[in-house]
């Protein structure tokens, strides 16, 4: 199944504790149907000082599931994507406003 949201998409949280936030997909795990977002479900790890980091308390994005993430269109809303075919290519578009992302 093709994949409705990519890295360095823009995708704002639908729910949980980080609802209503926007942010850039930096990695996605289509086997555990999780994305990292920058900025978004932040959580603190304890890391052990070694000789190359510092250690400590260091703040780290954890995946959140793809299912309460939607693209962000070009008027800055929520969209649901689509895919049609475009010059013999598959493409992902907007449904709210029928752009090609």
């Amino acid at each position: 199944m093709a994949a409705k949201l990519k890295k360095g998409d823009k995708v704002v949280v639908l729910t949980g504790k980080d609802k209503g936030k926007q942010g850039e997909i930096s990695a996605v795990m289509p086997k555990d149907n999780k994305a990292v977002v920058d900025g978004i479900n932040i959580a603190i790890r304890h890391t052990k000082q070694s000789q190359t980091s510092q250690g400590g308390r260091l703040p780290k994005a954890m995946p959140i599931d793809l299912s309460n993430l939607a693209l962000v269109d070009s008027n800055g809303k929520a969209t649901r994507v689509g895919f049609r075919m475009e010059d013999g290519k598959k493409v992902r578009y907007a449904k709210t406003t029928g752009e090609a992302v």
